[in-house]
């Protein structure tokens, strides 16, 4: 097994989770079976209790795992399933190591950091390593670890200590650490300092640990001068600092770091059995798909109307979803956030121009996505935004709580339940269409949800989320929710035209809603954001964008679900839009070839 750590340092949020994950693919594309692993050095068991705004998203596996959102970097760029024990956190390790200790594993030995903390990292990390990722089953041949935080982090200086040995443990040609730092370029002078870069390095070095490849992550492009800077005062060869500046998409990453030479430096490094790839063809999908990304003309606008706007990163999985089936149909997304209490009758009395601005906003979108949330704050704003959706044939999809409160909707304005609610806002509703699962909701919070990869069956007849999804009698989505539409209202709630199309195995709890004479009026209880690909988007926000354009019909009467709709307008071949992608990259300077735009 041949292992790639990941530090970072300066500041968090650096993009080490992209750099992570574009070694992965990287790896992939060079025929190399490849594994993810994402330490966060905090005590919390996992990210399931965690607010949006404190880390962004909570990322749900199909085995219930509820992790980082950087694993969904991972599964995305990769297009492999990983498991809840590729999240490594502090409170693991050590609620793994004081289970062993009650136990009596360590006779009677006073228990310390230093070996059976780092002993347990280690351990964990080969185990980890060694499990398959892939649907073929095979096992996995490097395996990249991401080390959350900074370095000099207090949180992290266990895992800092346990890579130290590890990399004896498991030999120096099986090891290999890659150093992700900011090279900033204040407007005071206007020219790149490596200070901070070669501070960070230097106390990585005296932690143990020599990177092997540094990456300095800037906004506009680093000169050679400064890559030579940075290798004098840092000990690496100038060919193994990375120069990685904003871009345009994500999508590019792999790419920038792939022309600078890092898959012969990891074939030398780590002494993988493998042939240099051919030019022509490597990475050949990834340069056709940051192509496309560049030369989108069209434009698409959708409102996401949330609880969490402040921090876009709350809905990472969403936005990606949107972004991998806009580029599909070949439509540059425009995305406009709408905090739902904008949208209350509230906000109008208090604050009345944020009021219209945000209902102006929501006018003007083509097509509006609601997604999940916990909470009753912003519920009367996300309830009236399904309201305007339904009555004005306005494309809608509705996520988890989104699918929740278009039922309340549906049940306050068309059945004439004034007082319809969800338990969990209003525990003595008379007429409770949303309440809360028995078995998922056991005092505690964390992991006692509906987590993970479940079944849904779609209902005999046609829809257009079943014609999307390929006319499956069946789908497999992941779900995280405690609450679900009471079985009492459905029968009510159908004959009235909001149709259950989707259902659990049992017939139980309902999964999939359709509104009936509505061009796209569709929600679902399970996130389908967390099985998006780049390559291979989500159907229910595939139909999302295909309905904002106006092509939903005829994309669904041309039976052209397993077809690729063209995406370049001067309809060339792959072959000819990656030769133009070629051409073009090599027609200017290095440098200048990717413009800057924040990752």
């Amino acid at each position: 097994m041949k292992y790639i750590l990941v530090t970072g340092g300066v500041i968090s949020g650096i993009g080490k989770g992209v750099i992570s994950s574009s070694f992965g693919t990287i790896l992939k594309n060079c025929g190399i079976h490849v594994t993810s692993i994402k330490i966060d050095p905090y005590i919390n068991i996992d990210a399931g209790t965690f607010s949006p705004y404190e880390h962004g998203e909570v990322y749900v596996l199909d085995d219930g795992g509820e992790v980082d959102l950087d694993l969904g970097n991972y599964e995305r760029f990769l297009d492999v399933t990983l498991h809840k024990s590729n999240n490594i956190t502090t409170g693991k390790i050590y609620e793994s190591v004081i289970q062993k200790e009650r136990r009596g594993e360590f006779l009677g030995k006073t228990v310390q950091v230093v070996p059976h903390i780092t002993d347990a990292i280690q351990e964990w990390v080969e185990r980890v390593a060694s499990q398959s990722v892939s649907e073929d089953g095979n096992t996995p041949e490097v395996c990249i670890i991401e080390l959350g935080g900074t370095i000099g982090d207090i949180d992290g200086m266990a895992f800092v200590e346990a890579f130290r040995q590890f990399q004896f443990r498991v030999k120096r040609e099986n090891f290999c650490c890659a150093h992700v730092s900011l090279v900033p370029q204040p407007r005071s002078t206007g020219e790149h300092k490596t200070k901070p870069t070669q501070t960070g390095v230097r106390d990585l070095r005296g932690f143990g640990l020599s990177p092997d490849l540094i990456i300095c992550r800037s906004e506009k492009p680093v000169g050679e001068e400064i890559k030579e800077k940075i290798s004098n005062f840092c000990h690496v060869p100038p060919e193994q600092v990375l120069a990685i500046h904003d871009l345009p998409s994500i999508y590019q990453v792999p790419l920038l770091m792939e022309s600078q030479g890092v898959v012969p430096f990891l074939i030398d490094r780590l002494q993988l059995n493998i042939r240099l790839p051919s030019p022509r063809n490597f990475m050949r999908k990834w340069r056709d798909l940051a192509y496309r990304v560049e030369h989108l003309r069209k434009e698409v606008t959708i409102s996401l109307v949330g609880k969490y706007t402040k921090l876009q990163d709350s809905y990472a999985s969403v936005t990606k979803s949107l972004q991998h089936a806009s580029i599909h149909l070949g439509y540059k997304l425009k995305l406009k956030y709408i905090d739902a209490c904008n949208l209350e009758e509230e906000t109008k009395q208090s604050t009345p121009v944020i009021f219209y601005e945000a209902w102006q906003e929501l006018c003007k979108s083509d097509g509006v996505i609601v997604p999940g949330g916990f909470g009753k704050r912003g519920i009367e704003g996300k309830i009236e935004a399904c309201k305007w959706c339904r009555l004005n044939n306005k494309p809608f999809l509705g996520i988890c709580l989104g699918m929740q409160t278009a039922v309340i909707e549906f049940g306050r304005n068309v059945l004439n339940l004034s007082n319809a609610n969800s338990t969990e806002f209003d525990s003595e509703t008379e007429n409770p269409l949303v309440i809360d699962m028995p078995e998922h909701n056991q005092g505690q919070m964390g992991g006692t949800m509906r987590l993970g990869k479940r079944t849904t069956i779609f209902t005999e007849g046609e829809s257009a989320i079943k014609q999307l999804y390929g006319n499956k009698d069946s789908v497999e989505e992941r779900h995280r929710h405690r609450y679900e539409v009471n079985p009492k209202f459905v029968t009510a709630l159908e004959a009235a035209g909001m149709k259950f199309v989707g259902h659990d195995e049992k017939l139980e709890r309902m999964e999939i809603i359709e509104l009936e004479g509505h061009p796209y009026y569709v929600a679902t209880q399970y996130h389908p954001e967390y099985l998006s690909r780049p390559l291979k988007p989500s159907p229910p926000f595939l139909g999302l964008i295909l309905a904002s354009v106006g092509k939903l019909e005829s994309y669904l009467s041309k039976d052209t679900r397993k077809a690729s709709p063209e995406i370049i307008s001067d309809n060339d071949s792959g072959s000819k839009r990656t030769s133009k992608l070629k051409t073009h990259l090599l027609s200017i300077p290095f440098m200048d070839r990717f413009p800057f735009t924040m990752l």
